[in-house]
Protein backbone atom coordinates (compact mmCIF):
# COMPACT_ATOMS: atom_id res chain seq x y z
CA UNK A 1 0.00 0.00 0.00
CA UNK A 2 1.31 3.46 -0.85
CA UNK A 3 2.11 5.84 2.04
CA UNK A 4 -0.74 8.27 1.11
CA UNK A 5 -3.23 5.41 1.29
CA UNK A 6 -1.87 4.40 4.69
CA UNK A 7 -2.49 7.97 5.90
CA UNK A 8 -5.98 7.96 4.36
CA UNK A 9 -6.99 4.77 6.19
CA UNK A 10 -5.46 6.14 9.39
CA UNK A 11 -7.58 9.28 9.07
CA UNK A 12 -10.66 7.16 8.48
CA UNK A 13 -9.80 5.04 11.52
CA UNK A 14 -10.80 1.80 9.81
CA UNK A 15 -9.90 -0.29 6.77
CA UNK A 16 -13.44 -1.47 6.02
CA UNK A 17 -14.20 1.55 3.88
CA UNK A 18 -14.79 2.29 0.21
CA UNK A 19 -12.48 5.24 -0.38
CA UNK A 20 -14.14 6.00 -3.72
CA UNK A 21 -17.50 6.69 -2.05
CA UNK A 22 -17.17 6.98 1.73
CA UNK A 23 -15.85 10.10 3.51
CA UNK A 24 -12.66 9.92 5.53
CA UNK A 25 -14.17 12.22 8.12
CA UNK A 26 -15.38 15.80 8.55
CA UNK A 27 -13.56 19.11 8.46
CA UNK A 28 -13.82 21.73 11.21
CA UNK A 29 -17.01 23.09 9.65
CA UNK A 30 -18.58 19.66 9.76
CA UNK A 31 -18.39 19.03 6.02
CA UNK A 32 -17.64 15.52 4.83
CA UNK A 33 -14.12 15.15 3.42
CA UNK A 34 -13.33 12.53 0.79
CA UNK A 35 -10.06 11.05 -0.45
CA UNK A 36 -10.50 12.91 -3.73
CA UNK A 37 -10.42 16.19 -1.77
CA UNK A 38 -7.00 15.38 -0.32
CA UNK A 39 -5.33 13.35 -3.06
CA UNK A 40 -3.04 15.55 -5.20
CA UNK A 41 -3.56 15.75 -8.93
CA UNK A 42 -0.83 14.72 -11.38
CA UNK A 43 -0.25 18.37 -12.25
CA UNK A 44 0.22 19.25 -8.58
CA UNK A 45 2.69 16.41 -8.13
CA UNK A 46 4.56 17.43 -11.28
CA UNK A 47 4.76 21.07 -10.13
CA UNK A 48 6.06 20.06 -6.71
CA UNK A 49 8.69 17.77 -8.20
CA UNK A 50 9.90 20.47 -10.57
CA UNK A 51 10.14 23.06 -7.80
CA UNK A 52 11.81 20.73 -5.30
CA UNK A 53 14.34 18.99 -7.59
CA UNK A 54 16.89 21.23 -9.25
CA UNK A 55 20.34 20.47 -10.65
CA UNK A 56 21.86 22.75 -8.03
CA UNK A 57 20.40 20.61 -5.24
CA UNK A 58 22.18 17.52 -6.55
CA UNK A 59 25.43 19.44 -7.08
CA UNK A 60 25.32 20.68 -3.51
CA UNK A 61 24.57 17.26 -2.01
CA UNK A 62 26.93 15.10 -4.06
CA UNK A 63 29.72 17.31 -5.40
CA UNK A 64 31.98 16.73 -2.40
CA UNK A 65 30.62 13.33 -1.44
CA UNK A 66 34.02 11.79 -0.77
CA UNK A 67 35.10 14.67 1.47
CA UNK A 68 31.85 14.43 3.43
CA UNK A 69 32.61 10.83 4.46
CA UNK A 70 36.13 10.73 5.95
CA UNK A 71 35.50 7.45 7.79
CA UNK A 72 34.50 5.75 4.52
CA UNK A 73 37.71 6.99 2.92
CA UNK A 74 39.79 5.45 5.71
CA UNK A 75 38.67 1.90 4.83
CA UNK A 76 41.54 0.16 2.99
CA UNK A 77 40.56 -1.30 -0.36
CA UNK A 78 42.42 -3.53 -2.75
CA UNK A 79 42.80 -2.59 -6.39
CA UNK A 80 42.92 -4.58 -9.62
CA UNK A 81 40.63 -6.39 -12.03
CA UNK A 82 39.99 -9.38 -9.74
CA UNK A 83 38.62 -9.14 -6.21
CA UNK A 84 41.11 -10.26 -3.58
CA UNK A 85 39.21 -12.53 -1.19
CA UNK A 86 40.34 -12.35 2.43
CA UNK A 87 40.40 -15.85 3.88
CA UNK A 88 40.44 -14.36 7.36
CA UNK A 89 37.04 -12.77 6.85
CA UNK A 90 34.01 -14.46 8.38
CA UNK A 91 31.60 -12.05 6.73
CA UNK A 92 32.58 -12.39 3.06
CA UNK A 93 33.77 -15.66 1.55
CA UNK A 94 34.30 -16.72 -2.05
CA UNK A 95 31.21 -18.77 -2.93
CA UNK A 96 31.66 -22.21 -4.51
CA UNK A 97 29.20 -21.71 -7.36
CA UNK A 98 31.98 -21.71 -9.98
CA UNK A 99 34.18 -24.49 -8.63
CA UNK A 100 35.48 -26.75 -11.40
CA UNK A 101 33.97 -24.38 -13.95
CA UNK A 102 34.48 -25.15 -17.62
CA UNK A 103 33.02 -23.78 -20.82
CA UNK A 104 31.20 -27.04 -21.48
CA UNK A 105 27.74 -27.34 -19.88
CA UNK A 106 26.81 -30.52 -18.11
CA UNK A 107 24.45 -33.25 -19.26
CA UNK A 108 20.93 -33.88 -18.01
CA UNK A 109 21.03 -37.33 -16.44
CA UNK A 110 18.92 -39.49 -14.20
CA UNK A 111 19.37 -39.11 -10.45
CA UNK A 112 19.96 -42.46 -8.77
CA UNK A 113 20.56 -43.61 -5.22
CA UNK A 114 19.37 -40.39 -3.58
CA UNK A 115 18.64 -40.08 0.13
CA UNK A 116 16.09 -37.85 1.83
CA UNK A 117 17.56 -34.90 3.72
CA UNK A 118 14.16 -33.74 4.92
CA UNK A 119 10.46 -34.58 4.63
CA UNK A 120 8.17 -31.66 5.35
CA UNK A 121 4.45 -31.00 5.49
CA UNK A 122 2.42 -28.18 3.96
CA UNK A 123 3.24 -24.46 3.90
CA UNK A 124 6.98 -24.64 4.45
CA UNK A 125 8.00 -21.05 3.78
CA UNK A 126 11.26 -19.56 2.61
CA UNK A 127 11.67 -18.24 6.16
CA UNK A 128 11.69 -21.86 7.37
CA UNK A 129 14.31 -22.74 4.75
CA UNK A 130 16.52 -19.65 4.63
CA UNK A 131 18.95 -18.76 7.45
CA UNK A 132 17.58 -15.86 9.52
CA UNK A 133 17.81 -14.35 12.97
CA UNK A 134 20.35 -14.90 15.70
CA UNK A 135 22.99 -17.61 15.45
CA UNK A 136 22.79 -20.05 18.33
CA UNK A 137 25.96 -21.25 20.03
CA UNK A 138 24.88 -24.89 19.71
CA UNK A 139 23.95 -24.64 16.01
CA UNK A 140 26.28 -25.82 13.22
CA UNK A 141 26.88 -22.18 12.28
CA UNK A 142 27.65 -21.26 15.89
CA UNK A 143 30.07 -24.16 16.27
CA UNK A 144 31.78 -23.15 13.04
CA UNK A 145 32.22 -19.54 14.15
CA UNK A 146 33.63 -20.65 17.51
CA UNK A 147 36.10 -22.87 15.65
CA UNK A 148 37.24 -19.66 13.97
CA UNK A 149 37.88 -18.05 17.37
CA UNK A 150 34.72 -15.93 17.40
CA UNK A 151 32.94 -15.58 20.73
CA UNK A 152 29.12 -16.02 20.88
CA UNK A 153 28.68 -12.35 21.81
CA UNK A 154 30.20 -11.47 18.42
CA UNK A 155 28.19 -13.95 16.33
CA UNK A 156 25.85 -11.25 15.05
CA UNK A 157 23.03 -12.55 12.82
CA UNK A 158 22.68 -14.67 9.70
CA UNK A 159 21.61 -11.55 7.84
CA UNK A 160 24.88 -9.79 8.65
CA UNK A 161 26.88 -12.83 7.47
CA UNK A 162 24.85 -13.53 4.32
CA UNK A 163 28.01 -12.97 2.26
CA UNK A 164 29.62 -16.07 3.81
CA UNK A 165 28.33 -19.34 2.35
CA UNK A 166 30.10 -21.36 5.08
CA UNK A 167 27.80 -19.76 7.66
CA UNK A 168 24.66 -19.58 5.55
CA UNK A 169 24.76 -23.19 4.37
CA UNK A 170 24.98 -24.30 7.99
CA UNK A 171 21.86 -22.26 8.74
CA UNK A 172 19.73 -23.61 5.87
CA UNK A 173 16.72 -25.62 7.13
CA UNK A 174 17.85 -24.70 10.66
CA UNK A 175 14.79 -22.62 11.62
CA UNK A 176 13.71 -23.45 15.18
CA UNK A 177 10.10 -23.96 14.02
CA UNK A 178 10.65 -26.21 11.00
CA UNK A 179 9.36 -29.75 11.50
CA UNK A 180 11.11 -32.58 9.72
CA UNK A 181 8.70 -35.52 9.60
CA UNK A 182 11.69 -37.87 9.49
CA UNK A 183 12.14 -37.04 13.19
CA UNK A 184 8.58 -36.92 14.61
CA UNK A 185 7.96 -34.74 17.64
CA UNK A 186 10.94 -32.45 17.06
CA UNK A 187 11.44 -28.93 15.78
CA UNK A 188 14.55 -27.32 14.36
CA UNK A 189 17.03 -28.35 11.72
CA UNK A 190 17.40 -32.02 12.59
CA UNK A 191 17.16 -35.13 10.44
CA UNK A 192 18.22 -38.76 10.37
CA UNK A 193 21.30 -39.99 8.58
CA UNK A 194 20.67 -43.43 7.10
CA UNK A 195 23.95 -45.16 6.41
CA UNK A 196 22.51 -48.36 7.79
CA UNK A 197 20.12 -49.40 10.51
CA UNK A 198 17.37 -47.13 11.84
CA UNK A 199 19.16 -43.87 11.19
CA UNK A 200 21.24 -41.58 13.38
CA UNK A 201 19.72 -38.26 14.45
CA UNK A 202 21.84 -35.21 13.72
CA UNK A 203 21.63 -31.72 12.24
CA UNK A 204 20.59 -31.38 8.62
CA UNK A 205 23.95 -29.80 7.79
CA UNK A 206 25.96 -32.61 9.42
CA UNK A 207 23.90 -35.24 7.61
CA UNK A 208 24.40 -33.46 4.29
CA UNK A 209 28.16 -33.42 4.81
CA UNK A 210 28.19 -37.13 5.68
CA UNK A 211 26.25 -37.97 2.53
CA UNK A 212 28.66 -35.79 0.55
CA UNK A 213 31.55 -38.01 1.66
CA UNK A 214 30.01 -40.86 -0.36
CA UNK A 215 28.76 -38.60 -3.18
CA UNK A 216 25.17 -39.54 -2.35
CA UNK A 217 22.67 -37.17 -4.03
CA UNK A 218 19.98 -35.71 -1.77
CA UNK A 219 16.30 -34.88 -2.15
CA UNK A 220 13.78 -32.84 -0.18
CA UNK A 221 10.15 -34.01 -0.06
CA UNK A 222 7.27 -31.76 0.96
CA UNK A 223 3.55 -31.08 0.83
CA UNK A 224 1.61 -28.18 -0.60
CA UNK A 225 2.82 -24.56 -1.02
CA UNK A 226 6.48 -25.37 -0.63
CA UNK A 227 8.57 -22.18 -0.64
CA UNK A 228 5.74 -19.75 0.05
CA UNK A 229 6.41 -16.31 1.50
CA UNK A 230 9.04 -13.77 0.53
CA UNK A 231 11.59 -14.52 -2.16
CA UNK A 232 14.66 -15.41 -0.08
CA UNK A 233 17.63 -16.05 -2.34
CA UNK A 234 19.41 -18.18 0.26
CA UNK A 235 16.43 -20.55 0.42
CA UNK A 236 17.52 -21.81 -3.00
CA UNK A 237 21.27 -21.18 -2.60
CA UNK A 238 21.50 -23.07 0.68
CA UNK A 239 19.46 -25.96 -0.72
CA UNK A 240 21.91 -26.27 -3.61
CA UNK A 241 25.02 -26.03 -1.44
CA UNK A 242 23.76 -28.76 0.89
CA UNK A 243 23.89 -31.12 -2.08
CA UNK A 244 20.16 -31.34 -2.77
CA UNK A 245 19.56 -32.39 -6.37
CA UNK A 246 15.76 -32.32 -6.40
CA UNK A 247 12.82 -30.99 -4.39
CA UNK A 248 9.65 -33.07 -4.76
CA UNK A 249 6.52 -31.36 -3.45
CA UNK A 250 2.74 -31.47 -3.80
CA UNK A 251 2.86 -27.85 -5.05
CA UNK A 252 5.33 -24.95 -5.23
CA UNK A 253 5.23 -21.24 -4.67
CA UNK A 254 5.90 -19.64 -8.04
CA UNK A 255 9.06 -17.63 -7.32
CA UNK A 256 10.81 -20.25 -5.19
CA UNK A 257 10.25 -22.88 -7.88
CA UNK A 258 11.95 -20.55 -10.36
CA UNK A 259 14.79 -19.86 -7.91
CA UNK A 260 15.42 -23.59 -7.47
CA UNK A 261 15.81 -24.03 -11.21
CA UNK A 262 18.07 -20.99 -11.27
CA UNK A 263 20.36 -22.73 -8.79
CA UNK A 264 20.36 -26.01 -10.70
CA UNK A 265 17.98 -27.83 -8.33
CA UNK A 266 15.27 -29.91 -9.99
CA UNK A 267 11.67 -29.15 -8.87
CA UNK A 268 9.24 -32.06 -9.24
CA UNK A 269 5.54 -32.11 -8.38
CA UNK A 270 3.53 -35.06 -7.09
CA UNK A 271 0.31 -35.95 -8.85
CA UNK A 272 -2.91 -34.62 -7.32
CA UNK A 273 -3.67 -36.37 -4.05
CA UNK A 274 -0.15 -37.69 -3.55
CA UNK A 275 2.05 -36.46 -0.69
CA UNK A 276 5.01 -37.88 1.25
CA UNK A 277 2.53 -38.81 4.00
CA UNK A 278 0.18 -40.65 1.65
CA UNK A 279 3.18 -42.61 0.41
CA UNK A 280 4.14 -43.49 3.98
CA UNK A 281 7.71 -42.20 3.60
CA UNK A 282 9.93 -42.01 6.69
CA UNK A 283 13.25 -41.02 5.08
CA UNK A 284 14.88 -44.42 5.16
CA UNK A 285 14.06 -45.00 1.50
CA UNK A 286 16.39 -44.72 -1.48
CA UNK A 287 15.09 -42.59 -4.36
CA UNK A 288 15.82 -42.53 -8.08
CA UNK A 289 14.45 -40.09 -10.64
CA UNK A 290 14.22 -41.72 -14.04
CA UNK A 291 13.24 -40.31 -17.41
CA UNK A 292 15.70 -37.42 -17.22
CA UNK A 293 17.72 -36.90 -20.39
CA UNK A 294 18.81 -34.26 -22.85
CA UNK A 295 15.44 -34.70 -24.56
CA UNK A 296 13.26 -33.59 -21.64
CA UNK A 297 10.52 -31.05 -22.30
CA UNK A 298 8.91 -28.56 -19.92
CA UNK A 299 6.18 -29.94 -17.63
CA UNK A 300 6.44 -33.53 -18.84
CA UNK A 301 5.85 -36.52 -16.58
CA UNK A 302 8.81 -38.56 -15.35
CA UNK A 303 9.15 -41.23 -12.68
CA UNK A 304 10.17 -41.26 -9.02
CA UNK A 305 11.33 -44.72 -7.98
CA UNK A 306 11.20 -45.50 -4.27
CA UNK A 307 13.05 -48.45 -2.71
CA UNK A 308 12.04 -49.17 0.88
CA UNK A 309 13.91 -50.89 3.67
CA UNK A 310 12.29 -54.15 2.61
CA UNK A 311 13.88 -53.55 -0.82
CA UNK A 312 10.48 -53.40 -2.46
CA UNK A 313 10.27 -50.84 -5.24
CA UNK A 314 7.45 -48.44 -6.10
CA UNK A 315 7.15 -46.11 -9.06
CA UNK A 316 5.36 -42.77 -8.68
CA UNK A 317 4.68 -40.36 -11.56
CA UNK A 318 5.90 -36.81 -10.94
CA UNK A 319 5.59 -33.68 -13.04
CA UNK A 320 8.74 -31.94 -14.17
CA UNK A 321 8.35 -28.37 -12.92
CA UNK A 322 10.85 -26.95 -15.34
CA UNK A 323 8.21 -24.81 -16.99
CA UNK A 324 9.96 -23.17 -19.95
CA UNK A 325 12.59 -24.07 -22.56
CA UNK A 326 15.07 -21.51 -21.19
CA UNK A 327 14.80 -23.15 -17.77
CA UNK A 328 15.90 -26.43 -19.35
CA UNK A 329 19.03 -24.58 -20.49
CA UNK A 330 19.57 -23.21 -16.99
CA UNK A 331 19.26 -26.70 -15.51
CA UNK A 332 21.60 -28.23 -18.11
CA UNK A 333 24.24 -25.61 -17.26
CA UNK A 334 23.93 -26.26 -13.53
CA UNK A 335 22.02 -23.05 -12.86
CA UNK A 336 21.68 -19.53 -14.15
CA UNK A 337 25.06 -18.35 -12.80
CA UNK A 338 27.27 -20.70 -14.88
CA UNK A 339 24.84 -20.25 -17.80
CA UNK A 340 25.32 -16.48 -17.82
CA UNK A 341 29.09 -16.73 -17.29
CA UNK A 342 29.45 -19.09 -20.25
CA UNK A 343 27.36 -16.71 -22.35
CA UNK A 344 29.60 -13.77 -21.43
CA UNK A 345 32.87 -15.63 -21.98
CA UNK A 346 31.75 -17.01 -25.32
CA UNK A 347 31.32 -13.46 -26.59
Amino acid sequence: MSPPLVVAFALAGRVHIDLSRDPLGKDKEGNETFLRDLWPTLSEIRHTMQSALTPETFRKLYRDFADQNPKWNEIPASTGDVYQWDEKSDYIHVPPFFQNFSMEPGHIEEIRGARALGIFGDSVTTDHISPAGAIKETSPAGKYLMSRGIQPRDFNSYGSRRGNDLVMTRGTFANVRIKNLMVPGTEGGVTKYFANGDGEQMSIFDAAMKYAETNAPLVILAGHEYGSGSSRDWAAKGTRLLGVKAVIAASFERIHRSNLVGMGVLPLQFAEGTTPQSLGLDGSEVFSITGLSEAIKPAETITLEIKGKNRQKRSVPVKLRIDTPIEIDYYRHGGILPFVLRQLLSK
